[in-house]
C-alpha cells in the first residue's frame, strides 16, 4: 500500500483527521480540490482561536502545521473514484492518477444550492447567510430576514431577533403552525407571506427585497438554509449508507465516524445536518483516531495470524 490512510478533503475535518494520523506516525495522503464550502465568506467566526480569520488563512496555516509531520503528503486534485481493492482501497484522481491506502477518511463536504431568486447567489457568504452563530454578529442591529425554504425555517426565525429586528418570509410555502406563530410574535418577528422575488442593492450589499406583489421592503441581510448535496461521489461509489438529512443527504456514521463500509470513515458537513467549523474539526479528530485504531487492530490480527 502507498499509504495507511487517504483523507479525501483538506478542510476542517480532513486536516484534523490527518493531524491525528500524522502524529501517530502513519503514512497519510490528503487529496484536496481546493474548493472549501466557506470560500465565499471573508471571515470564519465562532471557531475558538480562529475567530475573524479568513478561511483561506486558516487552511494555509493548518496545512503548514500538518505538513510538518514527515509521514503526511498532499495532492491538489479531485478524487473522482474509489473502489475496494483486496484489504484496502484505490482512489482515482481526475487526472488519472491512482493512490492506494488501507483506510479512507471521507471529508469532502457538501455543496449548497440556494433558491433560484435573482440577487441571492451573488451575495452568498456576505449578506445572504446560513448560520446566525457564524455570521449574525457581523450583521447585528440591521434589518434581518429569514427566507424560508424548508419546514424548520420558522425555528431559525425564533433565534434571529437576538441579533436584530427580524422578518420571516414564508415564501407562501412554509407557514408556521399556531404554536410557532405565538412564539414568533413574542419574539417580535414580523411575518411576510408574499414571496421574495428579487434581492436589491449594490452587490454584495443588500438594501431591500422585492416581493411578488411589487412592494420593496427594507432588508440588509437574509438567512437561508440552502439545500445541500454531497460534494464527492465516493461514499455512494463505495456503498456507504446515505441518509436523508434535514437539508440534504448525509453519510451515515457511528459515534466513531465509521461508515457502514468497513475501513471507511467520514467526518464534516457531509455527515450531519448541523454545520459548523468546530463540529467539522472535532469530527475529523474522531475519524482520524478511529482510523488509527482500526490500523492497530488490523496490524495485531496480522501478527497473530503469523
Amino acid at each position: 500500500m502507498n499509504h495507511d490512510v487517504i483523507t479525501v478533503g483538506g478542510g476542517f475535518a480532513g486536516l484534523s483527521a490527518a493531524m491525528q494520523l500524522g502524529r501517530a506516525r502513519r503514512r497519510v495522503l490528503i487529496i484536496d480540490a481546493g474548493l472549501p464550502r466557506n470560500r465565499f465568506a471573508d471571515a470564519s467566526h465562532g471557531f475558538f482561536g480562529q475567530d475573524g480569520k479568513a478561511p483561506a488563512e486558516i487552511f494555509r496555516e493548518a496545512a503548514r502545521q500538518v505538513a510538518a509531520y514527515p509521514t503526511v503528503a498532499f495532492i491538489h486534485g479531485e478524487a473522482t473514484q474509489a473502489v475496494r481493492d483486496g484489504e484496502g482501497f484505490v482512489v482515482t484522481l481526475a487526472d488519472g492518477r491512482t493512490e492506494r491506502a488501507r483506510k479512507l477518511v471521507l471529508a469532502g463536504g457538501i455543496v449548497d444550492h440556494l433558491p433560484d431568486i435573482p440577487g441571492l447567489k451573488e451575495r452568498w457568504g456576505a449578506t445572504v447567510l446560513h448560520c446566525p452563530y457564524c455570521h449574525g454578529y457581523e450583521v447585528r442591529d440591521r434589518a434581518l430576514g429569514v427566507l424560508a425554504n424548508h419546514p424548520m425555517a420558522p425555528h431559525q426565525a425564533e433565534m434571529l431577533p437576538d441579533w436584530g429586528p427580524t422578518t420571516y418570509y414564508t415564501q407562501g410555502k412554509f407557514e408556521p403552525d399556531a404554536e410557532t406563530l405565538a412564539v414568533l410574535a413574542r419574539r417580535g418577528v414580523a411575518i411576510e407571506r408574499q414571496p421574495i422575488v428579487e434581492v436589491l442593492g449594490a452587490t454584495p450589499v443588500m438594501e431591500a427585497v422585492r416581493l411578488a406583489d411589487g412592494r420593496v421592503v427594507s432588508a440588509e441581510a437574509l438567512f437561508v438554509a440552502p439545500r445541500t448535496t454531497l460534494a464527492s461521489p465516493l461514499a455512494a461509489q463505495l456503498g456507504c449508507a446515505i441518509d436523508d438529512g434535514m437539508l440534504g443527504p448525509v453519510i451515515r456514521v457511528d459515534d466513531m465516524k465509521a461508515t457502514t463500509v468497513p475501513g471507511v470513515f467520514a467526518a464534516g458537513d457531509a455527515t450531519t445536518s448541523m454545520h459548523n467549523a468546530t463540529f467539522a474539526s472535532a469530527g475529523g479528530v474522531i475519524a482520524g483516531v478511529a482510523a488509527h485504531r482500526a490500523l492497530i487492530q488490523e496490524d495485531g490480527a496480522v501478527r497473530a495470524a503469523a
